[in-house]
């Protein structure tokens, strides 16, 4: 009886380890956004058509060969990627805060590259924050 109950514990032991594993995993799969830039304010005018004309360029210099002319995420480079490239069209995406597009714009994530060195005005990376929304289907 004795072996029987140490061999149920230690099969839910391990049970539990592997629960814990596989969420370790699902998380470092997840793009954890700080607080502070889910709630930051774009400080920029999405009205102004200059503004967006800005966007859609900077869009075109530094996104379009991955993520694509119109957002799917099927850029002429996109094939060379491992992650998702993402729908901009998507709800999944345009539900998402302006700040934390600006946060994932701003810090990268495996192939997505850090644009901050890039383009160091934040201003610039707002800018394609704005030119993104306007990707809806």
């Amino acid at each position: 009886m004795k072996n029987k109950n140490i061999k149920i514990i230690l099969s839910i032991v391990g049970l539990i380890f592997i629960l814990f594993s596989f969420k370790s995993l699902i998380q470092e799969d997840e793009w954890i956004v700080p607080e502070k830039y889910k709630t930051m304010k774009n400080p920029t005018d999405k009205s102004d058509k200059e503004n967006m004309a800005i966007g859609k360029n900077l869009y075109s210099k530094h996104c379009k060969s991955c993520h694509g002319k119109e957002g799917y995420g099927d850029g002429s480079k996109a094939a060379d990627q491992d992650g998702d490239l993402g729908d901009f069209s998507s709800e999944d995406t345009q539900d998402q805060t302006d700040g934390s597009l600006f946060y994932k714009i701003t810090t990268g994530k495996d192939d997505m590259p850090n644009f901050k060195k890039k383009m160091s005005d934040d201003e610039d990376r707002w800018l394609i924050v704005n030119y993104m929304r306007t990707l809806v289907e």
